[in-house]
This record gives structure tokens, C-alpha cells and sequence, in this order.
């Protein structure tokens, strides 16, 4: 195994190679001439351009534009999503036929963390092996958009606020870290709930997302947000960031769920739970109640347990598909540098 590669960087690099998407050129500059580097791999790669030309990748699964229609000198994008559990994401299709209808080739993977075996503290390997394989850019879900952060050369105005970031672009040799997250949630909410009192939500989960979603609330108009977390320090700091950017007392960190959730107007889930991996409800369903509007990010299943419930009782819901596909139009955007049509990913993404 050559210098600076580990088991788990040739693991994700294996990946790519036993993709089903047949890639006519793709180079590893000098790695593959050692004869310690891993034999699938260096079989599986042509050694003859640069790495940065990802020139030719044809067969992207669900295209509307066959190949044929593709020339080889027209722009070709190489992205991936690493995360945990995330093998029902509906992004890679998103992007990949968003690329098709603009006319370019692009390819994109999915880096399950779950099913690499690694947790992560494998981000820097990952990392290394995603550029070593000349991609432009990666989206970064749960659980790590904020382990990232340290690893990252630069940091956008809206991902060194938020603490959190879910697109990183691969340009020159550095990497660029951005959260497309909050205006995502921003903008599903704008069309899925325009009207619903907001002057006081709760929200559960001060994580990645989490930071990203309230700092989308409290920009969408609620008057006061409480935030509950399984970590009572992480839920403080979280409220009293948003404080400071959006005056004394629009955040509070959450003392009493039942409480709060009497009282509040909305609810915002913005944890794990939830999802196909961890299935169930993130709060007693006893606490929900039909005046309550309910706001979901998880898309994974789209029908969660807590929609379920919550549309049960009479509740307006909105369920994660807003978001999803509204970050990635502008993660589309960032890796590509190309506008997107927002409406033709939103209606792909109904479609799946």
C-alpha cells in the first residue's frame, strides 16, 4: 500500500472502480507504479492523463441523454455523498440527471461510511482519496458536517456560522467548504407551509443539520425557537449562537419537551430518528396535538413515523423532500458552477 493511502482510502477507491458506470479515463498519478499498491486497483484505472481530466465517464444510471449525444469535449463532473446509512439517497439521481439535461457528463457516488466499516474519524483518508481521484466535490450528510470543518481549507460565510457544512468543492488543489442546508430547508418550508403561525417552534437536534435548519427558522420569521438536544451543552451553545446573530432571546436552549411543545405553534425534527436506520419517533407521541404544524427533515423514508403520527392528528406536516431538493440544486450549482432548473429536480425527485 503506498504512502498516505490506508486500508480505508483504497477501500473507497475500489468502490469507484467496481463501478457499474464504465469510466474510459482516469489516472493516479505515480501511485500506480508501485508495486505495493493495491492490485484492483491498479488494474482497474487507465494511467494515461492527468487526474484532474476526468474526461469521459458514460452509462450514468437514469440519464435522459443517451452518450451518444455526449462529445467527449464537453465538461464531465465527478461528485459523491459520504454519510452513514445513506444507501436510499435520492441525490446521486438528482444530480446525474440534472447534469444529463444540461448536457454534461457527470457521475455520481455514494461514500456509505456504514458500509466502508469506518466511522467519522476516517474523514481525512476519505478526503485524500476523493481528490486523488479527481472529484469535484462531495455533499456531507449525518454524521459528519461538522467533523469536516477542521479538515477543510476554506470555510463560505454561511458554513463558518452555521459550524456545519454538507458541499465541498475540490478546486486547485484546495478544498472549499459550504452549507447549502439552511436555504434548502428555507425555501421547501416557503412552498410546503407559507402560512402557519410561527411565533414559537421547538426544534429537536442541535447538530449539523440541526444548526443549519434554525438558523432557517428564525430567517423564515419564528418569533422564539426552543432547542432540545440528547446533548444539553450542544442545544446552549447552539441557541446562543443564534441569539447573538438574531437578537436575545430568539433562541433558548429547551428545558421542558411537553411544556414546549403545548405551547409552541410548530415543531422541527432535525435528528436521526427516523430514519430507515433508526426507525421511530423522536418525541412521546402523546405530546403532539392538532394545532401543531410539523416539520420534518429526514426524506429517507419520506413518510416517517413522526409525519405518520402527526398527520394522524389532524397536524400540517412537511416532510424532508424540500429540502433535500433544494440543497441540492445549489450544490449542483457549486460543484458545477452551472444554473440548474430547480423545478425539473423537484419534479425528479417526486418521481423516485
Amino acid at each position: 500500500m503506498p504512502a498516505g493511502f490506508s486500508h480505508t482510502s483504497v477501500a473507497v477507491m475500489d468502490a469507484l472502480a467496481a463501478c457499474t458506470c464504465p469510466i474510459r479515463e482516469v489516472q493516479i498519478p505515480n501511485i500506480h507504479q508501485s508495486e505495493e499498491f493495491h492490485p484492483r486497483l491498479r488494474d482497474s484505472w487507465l494511467p494515461s492523463v492527468p487526474l484532474t481530466s476526468f474526461t469521459a465517464v458514460q452509462g450514468v444510471s437514469d440519464m435522459t441523454t443517451s452518450s451518444s449525444q455526449l462529445s467527449s469535449s464537453q465538461p464531465a463532473f465527478l461528485a459523491g455523498l459520504i454519510g452513514a446509512g445513506i444507501q436510499a439517497s435520492r441525490t446521486p439521481s438528482m444530480h446525474e440527471r440534472e447534469g444529463a439535461e444540461q448536457g454534461v457528463r457527470y457521475i455520481y457516488k455514494l461514500i456509505d461510511i456504514d458500509k466502508l466499516g469506518v466511522g467519522p474519524e476516517a474523514l481525512p483518508e476519505l478526503l485524500r482519496a476523493a481528490q486523488w481521484m479527481g472529484f469535484n466535490g462531495l455533499n456531507i450528510t449525518y454524521p459528519c458536517k461538522q467533523a469536516i470543518i477542521p479538515l477543510l481549507d476554506e470555510l463560505s460565510d454561511d458554513a463558518r456560522q452555521l459550524g456545519a457544512v454538507n458541499t465541498v468543492v475540490f478546486k486547485d488543489g484546495r478544498s472549499y467548504g459550504h452549507n447549502t442546508d439552511w436555504w434548502g430547508f428555507a425555501e421547501g418550508f416557503r412552498r410546503g407551509l407559507p402560512d402557519v403561525k410561527r411565533d414559537r417552534a421547538v426544534q429537536l437536534g442541535a447538530g449539523g443539520a440541526g444548526a443549519a435548519v434554525a438558523h432557517a427558522a428564525l430567517t423564515l420569521g419564528v418569533g422564539q425557537l426552543s432547542i432540545f438536544d440528547v446533548d444539553p451543552d450542544r442545544a446552549s451553545g447552539l441557541a446562543a449562537e443564534l441569539s447573538a446573530r438574531f437578537g436575545e432571546g430568539r433562541a433558548v436552549p429547551g428545558a421542558d419537551l411537553a411544556m414546549a411543545v403545548a405551547e409552541a405553534d410548530g415543531l422541527i425534527h432535525c435528528t436521526p430518528t427516523g430514519m430507515a436506520k433508526l426507525p421511530g419517533l423522536p418525541l412521546p407521541a402523546e405530546l403532539l396535538h392538532p394545532a401543531l404544524w410539523v416539520a420534518e427533515i429526514v426524506y429517507f423514508p419520506l413518510e416517517t413515523e413522526l409525519l405518520r403520527v402527526a398527520r394522524s392528528l389532524g397536524c400540517q406536516t412537511l416532510d424532508g423532500g424540500g429540502m433535500a431538493v433544494f440543497q441540492a440544486v445549489r450544490a449542483f450549482q457549486l460543484i458545477t458552477g452551472m444554473e440548474p432548473d430547480a423545478e425539473r429536480m423537484r419534479r425528479h425527485f417526486a418521481s423516485m
